[in-house]
């Protein structure tokens, strides 16, 4: 039989000429006139017939179910995907690279000129757990423990300028209010580790290059100076050794102020770890403003003089490193700034301009100064809860662990690009 069509018309020509089995092609004709090499490649196709009818109908169909485009088809795809994504980043441009960095934004180049189309990725972990252990301290004991420390540390600092001022009345109620506070502070700390003995076995060893080791220690030797210079102001007796005492509980103060500062700040809590350069000053403002307002109120008001101005100079001091800390810190400065530790923060920071307010306008109005150093050891109290409060937030939420080591790794990018 001859072939009815040329190249190109179809053709009639048997299949069993171009060995396919079933004698014809479905849809009448092979595309071209015949089947490329005079037959399909392994002498049949399986059941007689090529599913869709014809090859051209087949890739149509592959196209159409796995998303496979010609050339052309991905080409112009990706072009459209970048010019959506140059819209999109557009407003967001800030670095001078255009849009977002690499940690999971849109619209930046990479290092081969190709731009990222990858949506901005939500800082999580696995389920939403925790990235980090969460610290096993406790409160109320823990945050007691921080401010009732740093009560103590303050007024021996005060004790001691009182007492080199000469006067002694000032200094005879800040030594009994650091004896006390240091001693409620053991019991707040005792509590926590749960037996007496394990803190007993914290001073078997020094290690300058741990915080609660060298704070330990620091306890120790500021209880006892506390305490001797407390019994000598209290009974008369023994000056000399009362004002040696006194002078080596002064010296030792400031560190018992800060040095839990630097045990918060030495973990992994994203809230305390990023704060460590603000947060000894915090702490050592709040606490003086704390030992200052207590003084206040334990004094006649002729002789509180000191106490006011160790207090303003403490609440000062507070308030500027806290600002300067939210400003720095930035998004890890959100729980301070939310929840229940922001109330507390914010109403720590109220009563502490209330207090410094009333402690320079006070006069001679006792009810004033009892109001003001009322409203600076609260607020000294309130800021230690928060903080406590605002670092366990941070070690919950796996974005607070993400986000600066992102902010780490794309900054360190920057650097390495010419």
């Amino acid at each position: 039989m001859s072939r009815a069509g040329g190249p190109g018309a179809g053709g009639n020509r048997p299949a069993e000429e171009n060995g396919v089995p079933g004698g014809s092609v479905p849809g009448g004709s092979v595309p071209g006139g015949r089947v490329p090499g005079g037959r399909v490649p392994g002498g049949r196709v399986p059941g007689g017939t090529v599913p869709g009818g014809t090859v051209p109908a087949l890739a149509a169909r592959m196209r159409e179910r796995f998303g496979v485009h010609g050339r052309g088809q991905h080409e112009r795809a990706r072009a459209d995907s970048r010019s959506v994504d140059a819209q999109d980043a557009a407003p967001h441009r800030g670095d001078g690279q255009g849009g977002h960095d690499r940690g999971g934004r849109t619209g930046r180049e990479g290092r081969g000129g190709e731009q990222f189309v990858v949506p901005r990725a939500r800082p999580d972990s696995y389920y939403g757990k925790p990235i980090i252990k969460q610290p096993v301290w406790r409160s109320p004991e823990v945050p007691g423990y921080l401010f009732l420390g740093g009560l103590a540390g303050a007024s021996s600092v005060l004790a001691g300028f009182a007492q080199a001022a000469g006067n002694h009345k000032q200094a005879k109620a800040s030594k009994i209010a650091a004896l006390g506070a240091i001693g409620l502070s053991g019991v707040a700390l005792v509590a926590d580790l749960g037996r007496p003995e394990r803190f007993v076995n914290m001073l078997r060893v020094v290690k300058v290059t741990s915080p609660m080791s060298v704070g330990s220690w620091l306890i120790s030797a500021f209880g006892g100076a506390s305490a001797a210079a407390a019994a000598c102001a209290v009974t008369g007796r023994l000056p000399k050794a009362g004002a040696a005492a006194t002078a080596g509980a002064a010296l030792v103060g400031p560190t018992i102020c800060t040095y839990t500062a630097a045990l918060i700040c030495d973990t992994a809590v994203p809230a305390w770890h990023d704060a460590h350069r603000e947060m000894p000053y915090l702490f050592a403002g709040s606490a003086a403003s704390a030992a200052g307002g207590l003084g206040m109120m334990m004094v006649p008001i002729e002789d509180a003089g000191q106490a006011v101005r160790f207090a303003v100079l403490g609440a000062a001091t507070e308030l500027t490193a806290k600002s300067l800390l939210l400003r720095r810190l930035g998004e890890i400065a959100e729980p301070y700034q939310s929840g229940r530790p922001g109330q507390l923060m914010e109403v720590a920071e109220v009563l502490t301009a209330a207090g410094l307010a009333g402690a320079v306008l006070a006069g001679r109005s006792r009810t004033a100064i009892m109001l003001s150093g009322a409203a600076l050891v609260a607020s000294s109290a309130l800021t230690r809860f928060g903080i406590f409060e605002a670092g366990m937030a941070s070690a919950r939420d796996p974005k607070y662990t993400v986000s600066p080591q992102r902010a780490r790794l794309a900054a360190k990018e920057r650097e390495q690009v010419p």
